[in-house]
């Protein structure tokens, strides 16, 4: 599976990334990949190579760009609880400069370079993201509406801003959703409420806690990983893309 680097323009600069798409000289749906707070590191070019194999072609940006290419700090090979609370010191400033503003400016750079790569279809895309990367997908996709035609989030944010935020996030949004939550990161009256909002809204979705599981769980280099979850994420996302993008491949690849 070939994995390309990548120099995305956008009006801060060049973010650097990396894509990966099937090897058979074909075009395939864009699948623009948002990484959780750790960024591009082997885990991420893993999940991509899985992603591309069932027919996609997937971008991977890096999201810190404005601080040095990735990666910003330097990884352990496993991010262990020992080490968590230390990187994430380290993360947190870039994460809260990463402004509303800031997101929207970039969404629009990345859908423009992958739906103008030679590889990629010229259907709508579908957006997913992990951990911080969620919030990062919602709003894309609901700056984007009709041209990205799913969502998924997985432990991730959904929306962030203060009242009414959710709401004016959904008011422009026509993707179809899903949203995995881990059961440390909302409650189940939250998500009571949160799922309210996505079906007054008329939003095609669903919204579900994955049993067991902490946040990070998609994320096989931290302590937070878990298989089963792993896979329930796949066996979510595969069909959801499946039915929402053309020329896919069958999910069972």
């Amino acid at each position: 599976m070939p994995i390309e680097t990548v120099r995305i323009p956008t009006p801060d600069g060049q973010a650097d990334g990396f894509a990966v798409f099937p090897d058979d000289g074909e075009r395939h749906p864009g699948v623009l990949m948002y990484a959780d707070g750790f960024g591009i590191r082997p885990v991420l070019r893993e999940m991509a190579a899985e992603l591309a194999g069932h027919g996609y072609h997937v971008l991977v940006p890096h999201l810190f760009y404005r601080h040095g290419p990735a990666p910003v700090i330097e990884l352990p090979e496993h991010i262990g609880e020992d080490v968590r609370p230390a990187i994430l010191a380290r993360l947190m400033p870039m994460i809260e400069a990463h402004t509303t503003e800031r997101i929207l400016r970039d969404a629009d750079a990345y859908v423009r370079f992958l739906t103008a790569r030679p590889g990629v279809g010229a259907g709508p895309i579908a957006v997913t993201g992990y951990c911080i990367g969620g919030l990062l997908a919602m709003h894309t996709a609901a700056a984007h509406p009709g041209q990205v035609a799913a969502v998924a989030v997985f432990h991730g944010p959904v929306s962030a801003g203060g009242p009414g935020s959710l709401d004016r996030l959904l008011s422009t949004l026509t993707a179809r959703v899903h949203l995995g939550h881990a059961e440390t990161d909302i409650t189940p009256e939250a998500l009571d409420e949160l799922n309210q909002a996505l079906e007054a809204a008329g939003i095609d979705h669903t919204s579900e806690i994955y049993p067991g599981t902490v946040h990070g769980f998609t994320m096989s280099d931290t302590d937070a990983f878990d298989p089963a979850a792993l896979q329930r994420h796949w066996d979510r996302l595969l069909p959801l893309l499946a039915r929402t993008l053309a020329n896919g491949w069958d999910t069972a690849r």
